[in-house]
């Protein structure tokens, strides 16, 4: 049984980049610039600000590629340095939590009925949650991080994610509410 049965397909290209081969970093950059633009996006929700970040993580990945363990997924890798930056922009920005003075977890509801939404004026509606709120949502939704995982990278406790999470879901069921109801007047 071998020891790392994980293998990075781009390990080649990889591997390159570790010899300093500028053609690998830009082979990379072009794999994962999309992908990791997107999950800054959704984090800072500015343009200017996302192309920043993914710059600067390039950087920092390309700086830092002697770090990388192959045993590990490279993307994942330069996932967690994208979302890091994120994180930091946001808090360059002094960007806070929604304030959290009567803090209570919301009951999720069993509702039976489902209800459809335009998936354009869902992700329009996610980006005029407040940074706190958007943030929680998109570590855990879109990047399918725990709560757990969420609090140590915030600095927050785990309720206080789950708390902001419930939150973000009801102000976004809200906001889309809200459009569908003028859109389909």
């Amino acid at each position: 049984m071998a020891d790392n049965p994980y293998t990075d397909a781009n390990a080649a290209i990889i591997e390159r980049c570790k010899k300093g081969d500028r053609r690998a970093f830009y082979e990379i950059y072009v794999l994962y610039s999309k992908a990791m633009f997107s999950i800054s996006l959704r984090i800072v929700n500015n343009f200017a600000e996302a192309e920043e970040v993914l710059q600067d993580s390039f950087l920092k990945a390309f700086d830092k590629i002697g770090t990388y363990d192959p045993k590990y997924s490279f993307g994942a890798w330069l996932k967690r340095i994208v979302i890091n930056g994120s994180l930091d922009a946001l808090k360059k920005r002094r960007s806070i939590l929604v304030p959290l003075d009567d803090v209570h977890i919301i009951q999720e509801e069993n509702n039976e009925d489902e209800i459809s939404f335009d998936i354009e004026i869902i992700k329009k509606c996610v980006t005029e949650l407040p940074d706190g709120y958007r943030t929680i949502l998109s570590l855990f939704v879109f990047e399918d991080y725990s709560h757990k995982q969420i609090a140590e990278m915030l600095g927050i406790s785990e309720g206080t994610s789950k708390s902001q999470y419930n939150r973000a879901k009801k102000k976004l069921i809200e906001l889309v509410t809200q459009k569908t109801i003028v859109n389909e007047r």
